[in-house]
C-alpha cells in the first residue's frame, strides 16, 4: 500500500477558488491538512488505476489458470467448505 504519513513536507503554492478558500477558512480548517489527506488520496486512486492497468493481461491469465485449476492450497482451506 502507498504510505505517504511519514513523509517530509514542502512548501508550495495553489491558485483555489477565493469563495471556496474564504469559507473554508471561517470553517477553521487546516488548509494543508486537508489538501494533503485528499491528493494523498486521489494519487492513491490514479496508482492503482493505471497498476491495474499494466498489469491486466497478468491479471487475466491468472484468473483463467485458478478458473481451470482451481485456488493454489484450496485443499488446505478449512473455511467456506462446500461452497
Amino acid at each position: 500500500m502507498l504510505r505517504f504519513d511519514d513523509s517530509a513536507k514542502r512548501p508550495t503554492n495553489l491558485s483555489l477558488n477565493i469563495k471556496v478558500l474564504e469559507l473554508a477558512r471561517e470553517l477553521g480548517m487546516n488548509l494543508s491538512q486537508t489538501v494533503d489527506a485528499l491528493l494523498a488520496e486521489e494519487v492513491r486512486k490514479r496508482y492503482f488505476e493505471r497498476w491495474n492497468i499494466e498489469n491486466a493481461e497478468a491479471i487475466a491469465h491468472y484468473n483463467a489458470r485458478v478458473e481451470r485449476e482451481g485456488l493454489p492450497l484450496a485443499k488446505y482451506r478449512s473455511f467456506m467448505k462446500g461452497r
